[in-house]
């Protein structure tokens, strides 16, 4: 495992931690997108199939799968349940079949192999892609954002955009061959930040307080 590969799984912990601290401490999910963290259980869920039908990795490996589908249902039990009064749909209205009508079809046109495990896993990697859109929208339409949850968001793009500088040391230094559908998806998944991160790092990371442009 290489440098890129720590980095951004420890960025991807980094922000689910990040989310589930800001939940708690203020017990409210006011700003996070319930449709994207929805988004999130399936593209987890879909992708580790190979837990209960594939082979053995490593112990590392495991752990960090069950962890994720766990996380990530625990947040939607947050969000749904315990902290559901703060939760406010009226402004979560980005329209999901827009994002999971494309994945399916592009998982059933492009993967690796038409099996159990191979489609669900190409859908998944589309659907992450565009999961953050919901997010976005959200961000979009109230113009702001606080300061730790422009931090959670802020972690879940260098997550994805760490593992394209690890997806091309892995093609030049190991037998591996190069997977065009996780490169590509995380180009579009990165691009999707573009605007976010220029805002967070010339606000945020300046002691201000996140405002889209009007």
């Amino acid at each position: 495992m290489n440098i890129f590969r720590i980095l951004a799984d420890l960025s991807h912990l980094a922000s689910i931690g990040i989310l589930i601290h800001k939940i708690h401490t203020s017990r409210s999910c006011r700003g996070i997108s319930f449709k994207t963290q929805a988004l999130y259980v399936a593209v987890f869920v879909t992708r580790y199939l190979d837990l209960f039908a594939g082979e053995w990795v490593s112990l590392y490996n495991t752990v960090m799968k069950l962890f994720f589908i766990g996380s990530s249902a625990y947040i939607l039990y947050l969000m749904k349940v315990q902290f559901k009064p703060t939760n406010d749909p009226s402004i979560d209205t980005f329209r999901l079949e827009y994002v999971l009508g494309p994945s399916a079809l592009l998982a059933l046109i492009f993967n690796h192999g038409y099996t159990f495990i191979e489609v669900p896993w190409a859908f998944s990697i589309y659907l992450e892609s565009v999961a953050i859109l919901p997010q976005l929208f959200i961000l979009q339409r109230t113009g702001e954002a606080e300061t730790i949850t422009t931090h959670y968001l802020a972690a879940l793009g260098a997550y994805r955009a760490l593992y394209i500088p690890n997806w091309i040391y892995r093609y030049y230094t190991e037998t591996v061959g190069f997977d065009p559908i996780s490169f590509v998806a995380g180009i579009v998944q990165t691009a999707l930040y573009i605007d976010f991160f220029y805002v967070y790092f010339t606000r945020v990371l300046q002691g201000e307080k996140f405002e889209l442009p009007a």
